[in-house]
């Protein structure tokens, strides 16, 4: 039994771990093709919280009274087949461009995957917005900064899965019935290319099926030419009325 600790420029909301960043530290320790991480308690940023290697070569989270906080495990195939077109480079820019025109500037300031108030050496600013021309999806341009990379330049595993967060809470907003509060119930994904700081890629996201207070989207990183570099899928859940 080992420990994990969050530190806090990896929040989301105050005091609480990003989700896409606990989920790729989980996933990268999962010997699979396709990672699902369930999320079943928020896990505190600067605290220790138990790390636990479980039946069927999975991981858990553990608070210290025993609680399980998050769930790795190898999920079902995520390829890619059937993921929309993404818009182009151009496209994607002005996406985000109009939506952080839009945000007021206490919407989220701190979250390291969409917070204004974070620079690009600190947080991820994936403000995927509306698509010129299209209703299906929603992007944003997202270049990574040399400061979230590895010694060899490319980008951790828990760096990318971050960028497939934040962008299903948009789609969800601006494409479906999500309501503000809705948090993360469970992320999947396939890292299917290296992703390099300081190159240019565009995030897509999605709305897969609503029902209720469930909602699932579908998540992408792709170059500018359109080839995948990753996939996810992600079921997000409004707050109770």
């Amino acid at each position: 039994m080992n420990h994990l600790t969050v530190p806090t420029l990896y929040q989301g909301y105050e005091g609480i771990a990003f989700g896409g960043y606990v989920a790729g530290r989980l996933a990268a320790l999962v010997e699979a093709k396709t990672v699902r991480v369930d999320f079943r308690g928020p896990v505190p940023v600067e605290t220790p919280v138990e790390l636990h290697e479980v039946p069927d070569a999975g991981f858990e989270l553990r608070s210290a009274e025993g609680r399980v906080l998050a769930a790795a495990g190898a999920g079902a195939g995520l390829s890619g087949d059937g993921t929309p077109t993404p818009p182009t480079l151009a496209e994607a820019v002005r996406a985000a461009e109009r939506l952080r025109a839009t945000l007021p500037a206490d919407a989220g300031p701190d979250c390291f995957g969409c917070g204004l108030a974070r620079t690009p050496g600190t947080g991820l600013r994936l403000h995927c917005g509306t698509v010129d021309g299209r209703d299906d999806v929603v992007a944003c341009d997202w270049t990574p900064d040399p400061a979230h990379a590895a010694p060899d330049g490319t980008v951790p595993p828990e760096i990318v899965w971050g960028a497939l967060d934040c962008p299903g809470n948009w789609a969800g907003r601006l494409l479906g019935t999500q309501r503000v509060g809705a948090m993360t119930a469970s992320l999947s994904a396939s890292l299917l290319g290296p992703v390099v700081a300081g190159a240019p890629y565009v995030v897509t996201a999605w709305v897969r099926e609503e029902s209720g207070r469930k909602h699932a989207y579908g998540m992408s990183v792709s170059a500018p030419d359109g080839t995948l570099h990753a996939v996810g899928e992600a079921l997000w859940i409004d707050p109770r009325p």
